[in-house]
């Protein structure tokens, strides 16, 4: 559950959500593009109330699972290409539409799969194809839901590639990450959750020496106000813990 999380994403600036597993990273990111509703407070995107959000082509979301398509057979152009009903609602694809699914491949190194079945692919695979997939949307916003999860270092890199050049055109990017890793020199800004409470808002956390260690805790200062994107009650003056370890770890967050 959220508690008064107070979180936003300017024009070109890369964003990580860090924490523990159970902190609410998942739960955030999936309010933002209103798969979890909110008990209280409000959420918009592009200065429009949530409710009221229609250009959901703007946004490019993938979210934290394993497979990138489930019992229906699907070719890896099939998924990728599902990124453009935002867009074409429905209608044929047309050039336009055929160059930007092609181009999503490319940048994931999975054009020349683009015929074969998703079913063939690794983790590592399937996880570029859904990337893919949200790219092909030519979104103004990028939100993924722990990226490199399942890919090697070499992808991790080449993930890292393409988000540079998609903030280079302009694009916004909320990250939900266990770790930095490749991803450090990107990240403009690094909100820590803990219990789902935001415990900081400010300059990435540095993972090093005794700080990694596991029980390991210490605070960070909280950034001043910002315009929200999410935004719930805010928690008694005194309440919000101190931030957690962030720990080197493996997982699936929550």
């Amino acid at each position: 559950m959220l508690r008064g999380v107070d979180l936003a994403v300017g024009r070109g600036e890369v964003v990580a959500l860090l924490g523990a597993n159970g902190s609410g990273k998942s739960t955030a990111v999936r309010a933002v593009v209103g798969q979890v509703p909110l008990s209280a407070g409000e959420w918009e995107l592009f200065g429009t109330p949530g409710a009221r959000f229609r250009q959901w082509h703007r946004v490019g979301y993938v979210p934290q699972r394993t497979t990138a398509a489930g019992a229906v057979p699907s070719t890896v152009w099939e998924v990728a290409s599902s990124g453009r009903l935002s867009r074409t609602r429905l209608r044929p694809l047309r050039r336009a539409d055929r160059e930007a699914v092609h181009r999503a491949l490319e940048l994931v190194g999975m054009a020349g799969r683009a015929r074969d079945s998703v079913g063939a692919l690794s983790g590592g695979q399937h996880q570029r194809v859904l990337i893919a997939r949200a790219l092909a949307a030519e979104p103004d916003l990028l939100i993924m839901d722990e990226p490199m999860a399942g890919v090697d270092l070499a992808g991790q890199d080449a993930l890292a590639g393409i988000l540079r050049a998609q903030v280079a055109a302009g694009a916004s990017v909320l990250l939900v990450l266990h770790e930095l890793g490749p991803m450090e020199p990107l990240i403009d800004r690094a909100v820590v959750l803990a219990a789902g409470r935001v415990v900081h808002d400010g300059a990435p956390p540095r993972v090093v020496g005794q700080h990694a260690l596991p029980g390991h805790e210490h605070v960070h200062p909280h950034a001043g106000p910002r315009p929200a994107v999410v935004r719930g009650p805010v928690p008694e003056p005194g309440t919000a813990p101190g931030q957690p370890e962030l720990p080197r770890q493996e997982g699936r967050a929550s």
